[in-house]
């Protein structure tokens, strides 16, 4: 279990409160339960002899290819391959970038003319259009990634009936919804400035003429979550836990967990007070239960072993 000096103070927002590890954990989770068609769609592909026709020839006809040509060998490698992946990532889906280790597939790097490793080469149109040798801080992979695409987008401009109906990873501009809701807007805003009391007024007005409306429900929920937490010192509700009467210790170190990432452990902990309690005390616990309930998502795989059980302890 953790100690409260583990507990990070809040920072983050997921609806008004984001729980940035477990959001990326989730979303993570997520893609291991697609499986490899999910995969593929990514801007990262690892390439053999057998694949490279149709991984980097074929696709480099319809969007640029970013050819990491690296051998587990090569110290320089270890340093490079993570930050192409990282920059190409970040132009989402204008790009690919193919992996290939020249220790099992040499062929490649012989056809290639690779002389030494990491080498990276743009593929475009089925030709190297340029690359480089040398390990590069980020900076400058990013400057090189810029000139490429820059150059990409003047081909199309001379020749526009070779550009793609659209590029592969792109999709269709959203139409425009609805507009943004003024007390949404202003919540959002003051919680950017800081201003967590003008946020839970802004949400509070949007919940008085939408009860229904849920991301006003988890902002409002995670606004309240955060000022909690920001009015706790961890090595005071650290020490309060010693005293196994102290229901409020337990609540707060609660809702230092939720901020943590914690989730799990959050809803045991309270579960566990309602289980030991009664009357004002099991009631106290439970409503503070279901205001932790409504920071997360309704699809939150947590929520429903959570309040299965909580059911369990009430019944």
């Amino acid at each position: 279990m953790k100690s409260m000096a583990d507990f990070s103070r809040p920072g983050s927002l997921y609806g008004a409160v984001d729980l940035g590890a477990r959001k990326q954990t989730l979303e993570a989770q997520a893609r291991r339960e697609a499986g490899p068609q999910a995969a593929s769609s990514e801007s990262v592909v690892d390439v053999t002899e057998e694949t490279f026709t149709t991984d980097v020839i074929d696709r480099s006809m319809r969007l640029p290819v970013v050819l990491d040509l690296w051998s587990p060998r090569a110290p320089g490698s270890a340093q490079l391959s993570p930050v192409l992946e990282k920059v190409v990532g970040d132009l989402g889906g204008r790009a690919v970038l193919a992996k290939v280790n020249v220790d099992a597939s040499p062929q490649i790097a012989q056809a290639l003319r690779v002389q030494a490793v990491p080498t990276v080469l743009a593929i475009f149109q089925g030709q190297a259009v340029t690359g480089f040798q040398q390990v590069l801080p980020e900076q400058e992979v990013r400057r090189w990634l810029d000139e490429l695409m820059g150059a990409v987008e003047q081909f199309y401009e001379a020749n526009p009936d070779a550009r793609p109906p659209a590029a592969e990873g792109e999709q269709e501009e959203a139409p425009a919804g609805p507009p943004a809701d003024p007390d949404m807007v202003a919540a959002e805003q003051a919680i950017d400035s800081g201003d967590l009391d003008a946020a839970m007024e802004a949400y509070q007005r949007l919940l008085a003429r939408a009860p229904g409306d849920e991301d006003a429900k988890m902002g409002l929920a995670g606004v309240s979550l955060i000022k909690r937490a920001e009015a706790a010192d961890p090595a005071d509700v650290q020490r309060r836990l010693q005293d196994p009467a102290d229901i409020d210790a337990q609540l707060l170190a609660a809702d230092l967990e939720m901020l943590s990432g914690s989730v799990d452990e959050a809803f045991n902990r309270v579960i566990a007070v309602v289980k030991r309690t009664s009357g004002d005390e099991r009631d106290h616990a439970r409503r503070h239960l279901l205001g932790l309930f409504d920071t997360l998502p309704a699809d939150d795989p947590s929520l429903a072993k959570a309040r299965r059980a909580l059911a369990s302890a009430l019944f």
